[in-house]
């Protein structure tokens, strides 16, 4: 029992190894010509259900041309509809290893002239050339494929007791949806519908299960092996989980459909197969049949199958898919002029926004404290949403306003774009602070105060250019020019200041770029705010049109 049962095994493992080496040989010499195939297919889902079955047919594996559909999903380059035919042929396709296991039942002894391939393969996998080799490995793995078949074969033939041990076992689970269930479970360890309802078909040709039973667990089989195709999904978009999800429905409704025809019509299907003289080719036939007909009934409803899929599983909206803008919405492109004016709340909203976390990175970078640096990063997430948002809505809103709306259309286009940078150089600030406090540095008091000193001025010209936007008054946009020259002029005086600290030893040179980093980044949110003032005499804001 003990040895009959190690050479069951090892005849399984053989025959797995076997069906492996092959289905490998075979895609690396048809891989690309498969691949093109598949990547180019029409959405005509009959030449879908075609490819599919030949792409199965040449690299004997239905589960490998899943998971390459699944990549090609994935990547965008296969719609779901292409996909669902190409899966529907695939299962189709999966039948031809089969047929090559009933022969190893033939009355004609095909098995040692088929064992003997192994030999030749070996003989040609040490020739250099690529194509022999691949060919090489075909051959062996078709040899080996045998040699398993006839490992499992032997163990039946060569020990009563294991043939009695399953006779009995599936005497005790004749009922179809344990044989269901044992079909699953077995293809799902296995990863290969191909490799369990070959199994089942030489334990039919050993009269260890009747057809009767043999059936069920071929409706299972077809189950279990989804698992392939599920696990290369896992990881992959939304719509590679469709496909996966696909798959799964095409074969679990396949496998309720025929069960609940087969089951009461059992001995009706066994008495229609019985003509046919072995068992291993009667499964055989049965497995072909059953998917054939579950393609016939399943093509009419593709576009269903993906519809279903699309609602089982949906897709996730990004973070930004679940922001809305405050103030504007497409209902608004409607009336433009309005539009227009609610495109400028938007835009003072960001600004309000883009100043909060500039007040915060001064506390940020004078301490270091990391409370807020959390509520820092989630405003400049809204910062970007907005100017992404904004930006494509006034690309929407520009064919639709009157010529002379397009320059204030032009300058918010810039003022958008000077305020996210806004935001930016904050967060820049408050991560100073913070790198700073985790290497156990931090600016000496005098440094404190010349950075308090600075933020102070860019706060004045942030009133000062957010006034002159929203009123869209120049009254003071000489004052923001003339604050803007103390600020670079402050930029001069603080960078001298602090190598002459460093010079006088009252400061330590690992400060050094944090500080200068600091001061010119405060220099640059200068210039843009500038530029946000100036916007309302230049879309640009340059200060070379002066107020």
């Amino acid at each position: 029992m003990l040895v009959s049962l190690l050479t069951l095994l090892t005849g399984i493992g053989v025959f797995i190894a076997g069906m492996n080496m092959m289905s490998e040989g075979l895609e690396k010499s048809a891989g690309r010509g498969m691949k093109a195939l598949l990547g180019t297919i029409s959405t005509n889902r009959f030449a879908g259900v075609c490819t599919g079955i030949a792409a199965t047919a040449i690299i004997q594996s239905s589960s490998a041309t899943s998971v390459i559909v699944i990549g090609f999903v994935n990547a965008g380059i296969m719609t779901l509809v292409q996909a669902c035919s190409i899966i529907m042929g695939a299962n189709v396709g999966t039948t031809v290893t089969n047929a090559l296991v009933a022969l190893s039942g033939s009355s004609f002894d095909i098995d040692v002239f088929m064992m003997a391939l192994a030999f030749i393969g070996v003989m040609m996998m040490f020739i250099k050339r690529e194509k022999i080799k691949n060919i090489g490995l075909i051959l062996c793995g078709l040899g080996v494929l045998f040699v398993g078949l006839d490992l499992m074969s032997g163990a039946f033939k060569g020990g009563k007791e294991i043939t009695e041990f399953f006779q009995n076992l599936f005497k005790i689970i004749e009922f179809p949806l344990l044989l269901i269930l044992v079909g699953v479970v077995f293809t799902a360890l296995v990863q290969s519908s191909s490799a369990a309802t070959g199994i089942v078909i030489i334990m039919a040709g050993e009269s260890v299960i009747g057809l009767d039973s043999a059936m069920f667990i071929v409706l299972g089989a077809t189950i279990g092996t989804c698992i392939t195709s599920t696990l290369a999904s896992l990881g992959a978009g939304v719509n590679a989980k469709r496909t996966a999800f696909m798959h799964l429905m095409i074969n679990v409704v396949g496998t309720c459909i025929f069960t609940a025809i087969i089951w009461p019509l059992k001995d009706v299907i066994v008495g229609w197969l019985a003509p046919i003289e072995s068992t291993m080719w009667q499964i055989t036939v049965f497995h072909i049949v059953y998917k054939v007909l579950l393609t016939i009934v399943l093509l009419p409803f593709v576009k269903q199958i993906v519809a279903l899929a699309e609602k089982a599983i949906k897709e996730k909206p990004t973070e930004d898919e679940k922001r809305k803008l405050k103030y504007v919405d497409d209902r608004l492109l409607k009336s433009p002029a309005i539009a227009l004016m609610q495109v400028k709340k938007e835009v003072e909203y960001m600004a309000t926004l883009a100043k909060q976390n500039l007040e915060l990175s001064l506390d940020g970078i004078i301490t270091g404290n990391e409370k807020t640096l959390a509520e820092v990063y989630e405003r400049e997430k809204l910062i970007n949403f907005t100017n992404n948002a904004v930006t494509k809505y006034l690309i929407k809103l520009s064919p639709l306003v009157d010529v002379s709306a397009e320059r204030v259309i032009g300058s918010y286009f810039h003022v958008l774009n000077d305020l996210e940078r806004v935001g930016d150089h904050a967060e820049n600030f408050f991560e100073i602070g913070v790198q700073m406090k985790k290497g156990g540095m931090a600016f000496s008091e005098t440094a404190k105060e010349e950075l308090r000193e600075m933020y102070k001025k860019v706060f004045e010209m942030f009133e000062i250019a957010i006034n002159a936007f929203d009123n869209l008054s120049t009254e003071h946009l000489a004052e923001l020019t003339a604050k803007e020259n103390e600020v670079d002029n402050l930029k001069k005086k603080l960078n001298a200041s602090h190598v002459t600290r460093l010079a006088n030893g009252d400061c330590s040179m690992d400060h050094s770029p944090y500080f200068f980093s600091a001061v010119a980044g405060l220099e640059r949110v200068a210039d843009h705010l500038v530029n946000v003032g100036y916007s309302i005499v230049n879309p640009t804001g340059s200060q070379s049109v002066k107020a």
